[in-house]
């Protein structure tokens, strides 16, 4: 009897309640579990503050040595150490905004047939293969310039440019194959596979009640797309971001490609250089003590440019989410 009225007395579900010894374990292994993730994304901090620290004191001597200057002048000679990072910082931008300018139409077209008008079989298979190309080093696509593109463009685009569009500044010059505009070509094929599949990603996120309500309100397929694009804003302008970034530091193929000639032309037929090529180039034969520092500071400026593509990025993915909250809210 008493061990019934024991029993009886006991409040519900003490049977199941975890015991203080167990809820301590929980806590310790919730404060471990943050501190070790906490930890990870310091680490992370801790990377880039000490690049940004030793590419600083690499490019004190050249600092100190060159100031502004070094900024705004053309002037490349390491035997008379004079130094002039203009050329360089010219190029990596137009390299990189010529191949966004051709990667970004390519890849969101690709992306946007993919998710709605190709069948899914297809669409799969053909994202598979996209990623694959992704995967692809960049020595290789270098060789694809070199020996297929640049014949290509010497031989057949670049003359058709020049006989009928020489009048503008962009397409005046010689056929050389090798310059600007193979760069560029070649970075937009590298970027290209980074940009579909991020963009096929996010329309895939979107929920289908946008492309329902489309649909509904008498809207025609393209007129449907409109709205999905519409909405995937945000995530399509990271994308062509991400492509961007990987524009501005690519190495080795625009190395390849690009003509390596530290020149400021308007043409894209002419050779040029970037930050990275001309650090790939040279780097290795570097032995005054400036001449190091100053292809040391081109790679801080070139991190210096990253950083503000990047925040740049994020404003403008701010300022383009607007009422679209409510799009990511109900996928």
């Amino acid at each position: 009897m008493s061990g019934s009225a024991t029993v009886a007395a006991s409040p519900p579900g003490a049977a199941t309640r975890p015991s203080v010894a167990v809820r301590a374990r929980q806590a310790w292994a919730d404060r471990a579990c943050h501190g070790l993730l906490a930890a990870l994304a310091a680490l992370v901090f801790a990377v880039a503050v000490l690049i940004l620290y030793e590419t600083t004191r690499g490019a004190g001597p050249a600092i100190s040595a060159l100031g502004w200057g070094f900024l705004t002048s053309t002037s490349w000679d390491p035997v008379a150490e004079r130094f002039g990072a203009l050329p360089y910082l010219y190029g990596t931008i137009v390299s990189a905004t010529l191949a966004l300018s051709l990667a970004l139409p390519l890849g969101i077209g690709t992306a946007v047939f993919l998710v709605e008008l190709a069948p899914r079989r297809i669409g799969e298979a053909v994202a598979f293969l996209v990623e694959l190309l992704a995967a692809i080093p960049s020595i290789v696509y270098g060789i694809w310039g070199v020996f297929v593109l640049a014949p290509w463009l010497r031989s057949a685009l670049e003359p058709w440019l020049i006989a009928h569009l020489g009048f503008l500044p962009l397409f005046q010059g010689f056929p050389f194959g090798i310059g600007m505009l193979n760069a560029g070509i070649v970075l937009a094929v590298m970027v290209s596979p980074t940009i579909i599949s991020l963009s096929r990603e996010i329309l895939l996120s979107l929920p289908g009640s946008l492309r329902e309500a489309a649909f509904a309100m008498g809207a025609t397929r393209a007129e449907a797309i409109a709205v999905m694009l519409d909405g995937a804003r945000p995530g399509l302008l990271g994308a062509a971001i991400l492509g961007l970034g990987r524009a501005l530091g690519e190495t080795m193929a625009v190395t390849m490609v690009i003509g390596n000639t530290n020149r400021i032309s308007p043409s894209l037929l002419a050779p040029g250089a970037t930050m990275a090529s001309v650090i790939a180039n040279e780097f290795t034969e570097a032995t005054g003590k400036l001449y190091l520092s100053a292809l040391t500071e081109i790679a801080l400026v070139l991190f210096a440019l990253t950083i503000v593509v990047n925040a740049l990025a994020r404003l403008l993915v701010r300022m383009t989410m607007g009422a679209r909250r409510d799009i990511a809210g109900a996928a």
